[in-house]
């Protein structure tokens, strides 16, 4: 019983944490980023953009579109050099697509709008001399910078001039910081508007691509088929899942490994399960003869042993998911506890990008989990059931 409560508390916890680290995944992508996007095959630029977002809103299950700038550029500030990709966004509308607002530690998205601000009197008080940008927590760390501060930002793609080759160069304010809780982000990501994106990078009317929001993330592929239906070439449409494909599948091979090794602890527990009743058989040989001289069948015997081995599985399993529900809600408890312990980080941000251990129980995974676990006891108890069931009479009673 104890086999088997401990494999399947192993099986629910590491499931569990599986699942959890996989939806922590998935949300933290998708609060940086939108569930679909819109980009051109041929050219890097999108053109009459503002046509491409009134088609994508026709169709159905799109509740929201934003256009987006993307590039690589390098910030400098004091003696510090970052190369790092920068987004320019319409703050007005990225909010609708992404939770980018829910991230921010510092600022706003709005305060990138370079609109002209009023006072409650309606007077004047002027635009923002210089363009704002958004920086990740890690990146400001890295570069030493809070909001305020200026930054210089150098784009890799020169321009020409009379006097040459000159690459492109333009202070900006860091107006805001934002924390999506992903390392990769927080550390290689920046924001500015995309008016200011589509002067720096000569990008006048046009843009990267559109982004979008749908109703059901779990239909973001279907809903992406039917904008690609609608848009047609040189328009190429793509889902969250599937620009994450390589690492949401590794997370799946990686769930389905993780489940297999740890049936193994069942499987172990199920052979003390058959060695426990083929002593029992050895042991038990005199009453089974009795039992079988008294005129019982060999299915009772049968029965009297599967059960036997059904009890252990249920009452192991059971022990098993009790013991494993109860570990789950509190396992980042536990987890702090063994580091204050040893002094240990178990989960560094920049290796594991989180914060914490995630945890999400699957219910439609344990209920399979407690049928595979019962099943694989019964099993183990048939063939020495069979066995006792085969006892010659005339050798059960030969010594007694």
């Amino acid at each position: 019983m104890a086999g088997v409560s401990l494999g399947v508390m192993a099986l629910i916890v590491v499931i569990a944490v599986m699942s959890g680290f996989s939806k922590d995944l998935r949300d933290k992508i998708l609060g940086t980023n939108s569930h679909v996007v819109v980009s051109n095959i041929n050219r890097e630029i999108v053109e009459n953009y503002e046509d491409v977002l009134a088609k994508v809103r026709t169709v159905e299950g799109v509740t929201a579109v934003a256009p987006f700038i993307m590039n690589q550029v390098m910030l400098i500030h004091g003696d510090r050099v970052s190369g790092v990709v920068v987004r320019g966004i319409d703050p007005k509308r990225e909010g609708t697509v992404s939770d980018l607002g829910n991230n921010m530690i510092a600022g706003a998205v709005l305060d990138l709008k370079m609109d002209p601000h009023f006072t409650k009197d309606g007077k004047l008080i002027g635009k923002r001399k210089r363009d704002g940008i958004i920086l990740g927590k890690e990146l400001a760390r890295r570069m030493g910078v809070v909001a305020g501060d200026m930054v210089s930002m150098v784009s890799p793609v020169s321009h020409v001039t009379p006097v040459g080759l000159i690459p492109r160069m333009k202070l900006f304010k860091v107006v805001g910081i934002f924390e999506s809780g992903m390392y990769e982000y927080d550390a290689n990501l920046s924001f500015v508007s995309l008016r200011s994106a589509q002067k720096f990078f000569s990008m006048k009317g046009g843009v990267s691509g559109i982004e979008i929001r749908v109703s059901d993330i779990e239909q973001a592929g279907i809903i992406a088929s039917e904008i690609q239906k609608k848009l047609d070439f040189p328009y190429l449409v793509r889902d969250w899942m599937r620009m994450n494909k390589n690492l949401f599948s590794a997370l799946k091979l990686e769930k389905i490994v993780m489940f297999i090794i740890l049936v193994l602890i069942i499987l172990v527990a199920a052979f003390n399960i058959i060695s426990t009743l083929f002593m029992l058989v050895m042991e038990k040989s005199k009453e089974i003869a009795i039992l079988k001289s008294m005129g019982a069948s060999r299915s009772s015997i049968i029965k009297i042993y599967s059960y036997q081995g059904l009890v252990i599985g249920l009452v192991g399993t059971l022990l098993g998911c009790a013991t494993g529900f109860a570990i789950v809600p509190n396992l980042n408890e536990i987890v702090g506890l063994i580091e204050s312990l040893f002094g240990i980080v178990a989960f560094p941000s920049d290796v594991y990008y989180l914060d914490r251990l995630p945890s999400d129980i699957q219910y439609m995974d344990s209920f399979l989990i407690i049928i595979f676990s019962i099943l694989i006891c019964l099993i183990a108890s048939l063939y020495p059931a069979w066995r006792a069931s085969k006892l010659d009479l005339a050798d059960g009673l030969r010594y007694e």
